[in-house]
């Protein structure tokens, strides 16, 4: 007969092994997922609130029944490294110097997040701001317009400056966090996580302040936004910026406030040009008519900010440090966009070895497909 004490002892340690090995399971897909999105882990603080509150309910009922108390202590301290970014005032000094010679200059500037590299701006190889701007209601060439565009910007000392909105903000936003690319978002709200607006882009507000980037903004960390605050919003993007570029607007816009703001200040103003059937690209090709420069690629943005793109000087190579042989080979061979059924027939791999390893470099940010074609982000 078994005694009480070893019933207990027998209980004790298939509840902890239970417990624990949930615990271990979630933690280790967490950690996976951390360091393909290239989180830097340095701890685990705050990790717990990923971890499944089942798991911590089997840890409790094992607490009941042991004297353990050291271990549920342990659980609870571990976290996952996110900065606590908080919202400071900016010191006149620290003002990005453009920002000072519009007009009318802020006349107080949040920020959440580390602080751009404002004072290289107007040296010779220093980072060069661009203000991405376009239409809410964005068409599937308008998305693909954008994203192909800023991909080409990959691995040269770029900002994207753009205004946290659905649509085309959005995307490039994203799409300049994809490859890695530093990105600075102006909302027309304060920059209290309460206020944020649009609300729906909290999640992407905190991923571009956890990647390097910012958030700026004039009004009072709990201001609300109205319909004023983004016109007036628009100046700090059209100050900041280098070159602006127009991607889809509408005859009137808010879009096109931002553009004309830019020709005030002398701004160098690109539009993407686009279907003359599309209502959308209405005020963007109006743009063109004016003399506004025409981007249809990244290299044609890269040679308006001055870089020399035939040698590709300035530009930093590809990061293949966490890719494999076989990566590395299909990275090399995507010069430009290809089908997958090319791709295998041009450097003769299976076309199950080819799609198992875009998947994995799809998940690492390197190459994307589009329309049936794969290219390099």
């Amino acid at each position: 007969m078994v005694s009480c004490s070893r019933r207990q002892t027998v209980l004790d340690s298939s509840l902890t092994n239970f417990a624990f090995g949930k615990i271990r399971r979630r933690v280790l897909k967490i950690k996976i997922y951390l360091k393909i999105k290239n989180y830097k882990i340095k701890n685990f603080n705050h990790l717990y609130p990923f971890v499944s509150f089942a798991s911590f309910a089997y840890l409790y009922v094992y607490l009941m029944y042991s004297d353990y108390i050291f271990i549920y202590v342990k659980i609870f301290q571990m976290n996952y490294e996110t900065e606590n970014h908080e919202i400071k005032k900016l010191a006149k000094e620290d003002f990005p110097e453009l920002l000072l010679e519009i007009p009318q200059p802020p006349k107080q500037l949040f920020i959440k997040g580390e602080m751009p590299n404002w004072k290289s701006q107007n040296n010779e190889g220093g980072t060069k701001f661009v203000a991405v701007v376009g239409s809410r209601k964005y068409t599937n060439y308008g998305k693909e317009a954008c994203e192909k565009i800023i991909s080409g910007l990959r691995g040269y000392d770029i900002t994207v400056i753009s205004g946290l909105a659905t649509g085309i903000d959005s995307i490039a936003h994203k799409t300049a966090l994809q490859i890695n690319l530093k990105t600075i978002a102006i909302p027309g709200s304060g920059l209290d996580e309460k206020v944020i607006y649009p609300s729906i882009n909290k999640r992407l507000a905190q991923e571009i302040v956890n990647s390097g980037g910012c958030l700026l903004s004039e009004f009072e960390p709990d201001f609300k936004a109205t319909v004023w605050s983004f016109p007036q919003r628009n100046r700090i993007m059209a100050g900041l910026a280098d070159v602006i570029l127009i991607i889809e607007a509408e005859e009137k816009s808010g879009t096109l406030i931002t553009a004309r703001m830019g020709l005030d200040y002398n701004k160098e103003v690109c539009a993407v040009p686009a279907s003359i059937f599309s209502p959308g690209a209405i005020g963007s090709n109006k743009l063109l008519k004016q003399g506004a420069t025409p981007i249809t690629c990244g290299e044609d943005l890269l040679d308006v900010l001055g870089f020399q793109t035939k040698n590709n000087s300035g530009q930093t190579k590809i990061n293949f440090e966490n890719c494999t042989p076989e990566e590395k080979k299909i990275a090399e061979a995507l010069i430009e966009p290809i089908s997958r059924d090319e791709l295998s027939r041009k450097l003769n791999i299976p076309i199950t070895d080819l799609n198992s390893a875009i998947s994995m470099m799809e998940i690492k940010g390197i190459v994307k497909e589009s329309a049936g074609e794969i290219y390099l982000l």
